[in-house]
């Protein structure tokens, strides 16, 4: 079963990595986005787009891959990503994970999950210390909506 989350994860970081460099898309990538930070001393992981493209047969979807990079011992906001189907996988390093109702699970490089729409993501961090860890994160949201909606500060 690892086995072929591997060879799947592979086959979409290839897909995409040929998707991107084949991209017709008239829309620029938008520039790296960092996300809010949180009221820790952590820091906070950056959203860079690799590539958006509204979905042709899907009317009012848009796929949208980004790279998610978590220096060491950052820690994501507690957010929701809308309703919008969410796929990570990990490119590099160890990242801990846990929605809402559901025990935390570790994932080393290699290794991926999904989100359903309207999941609230109530823990994201890098496990390390001293190494960065990097997410190939896909959305198929609503063309327009947010891909990442932190929740309200106390």
């Amino acid at each position: 079963m690892i086995g072929m989350r591997v060879a799947g994860g592979l086959l979409a970081v290839a897909t995409l990595t040929t998707a991107t460099a084949c991209s017709t898309t008239d829309q620029p990538a938008p520039a790296k986005t960092p996300t809010a930070a949180g009221a820790s001393t952590h820091p906070t992981e950056t959203l860079k787009p690799l590539l958006q493209q509204a979905l042709p047969d899907v009317k009012g979807k848009t796929f949208t891959s980004a790279v998610v990079d978590f220096p060491p011992n950052a820690r994501a906001m507690p957010h929701r990503h809308g309703k919008a189907f969410v796929y990570a996988y990990v490119l590099e390093g160890t990242v801990r994970s846990q929605l809402a109702g559901k025990p935390a699970r570790t994932y080393h490089q290699g290794e991926n999950w999904v989100e359903q729409p309207g999941a609230h993501h109530v823990l994201t961090e890098n496990t390390s210390r001293t190494q960065r860890a990097k997410l190939l994160v896909v959305f198929v949201s609503t063309t327009g909506d947010e891909l990442k909606v932190d929740d309200p500060r106390p």
